[in-house]
């Protein structure tokens, strides 16, 4: 699993899981350029990676039709990239009484165009000669059904459909285009859904973790794997990272 002298973006590194797998990234050789919305939080994240050579690209993944200029900008001035991982996106807990166009559009647009529009990008900014991949980060909301997440979860499923189809259509290349797949894991989200929930219903989701909550690294393990060559021969798979979740 050894980066050295690959050139990787991760977007949504201003926390959570993107900050964990940015340092992971740079820990294993990567050059690693954080993408987010939050200057200071990004410098944070940056504070904390090792190695040197990493850099910060501002830009709001919600603007998916300025994604592909801002991606081609990009590579003029880091060079092609080997790989990106995307790990930026939006959750709100939203039962089916509150459903508005809005909420559907703006959850959609975040999770899932910016996703396809970044991945187009990637396609046509890269040297084909070298095997490409990438990794979105999805959610274990669209494997199962979740009260008051159904658009999230949609959204997420989307994603991994999305893996399958453009794992297929960019064979020719030579990228690969994988997903995981986090149960809930301790992060600022985390926090907020358990805002949105009564005491007894948080408890209830933490009683279908058996192995307890997961930590952005344990996400990070498993985008690092799929990112690495030693994952060179795995395509088209979504990778659930839940603790035993789906055991239930």
């Amino acid at each position: 699993m050894d980066l050295s002298g690959k050139r990787i973006l991760v977007t949504g590194a201003s926390k959570g899981i993107g900050r964990a797998c940015a340092i992971l990234l740079s820990q294993l050789g990567a050059r690693v350029v954080l993408n987010g919305r939050q200057v200071e939080q990004l410098n944070q994240t940056l504070a904390l990676m090792s190695g040197e050579g990493h850099s910060i690209a501002v830009f709001d993944m919600a603007k998916t039709d300025e994604l592909y200029d801002w991606f081609k900008s990009l590579t003029k001035t880091e060079g092609y990239f080997d790989s990106f991982v995307h790990c930026a996106g939006i959750q709100e807990t939203k039962p089916i009484r509150l459903f508005d166009q809005a909420f559907f559009d703006q959850t959609m647009h975040v999770n899932l165009a910016s996703a396809m529009a970044i991945a187009k990008g990637f396609r046509t900014k890269r040297d084909r000669s070298k095997q490409g991949s990438i990794v979105f980060v999805s959610s274990i909301a669209g494997l199962i059904g979740q009260t008051g997440n159904t658009i999230y979860g949609a959204s997420k499923a989307g994603l991994m459909s999305l893996t399958r189809g453009l794992a297929m259509e960019l064979l020719r290349d030579n990228i690969r285009v994988n997903c995981v797949a986090p149960a809930l894991i301790a992060t600022e989200m985390a926090q907020r859904t358990k805002e949105n929930m009564t005491e007894s219903q948080f408890q209830h989701m933490l009683d279908q973790h058996p192995m307890g909550i997961g930590q952005p690294e344990d996400v990070a393990n498993a985008v690092a794997f799929l990112i690495s060559d030693a994952a060179k021969w795995i395509n088209a798979i979504t990778l659930p990272v839940e603790g035993g979740y789906l055991a239930n």
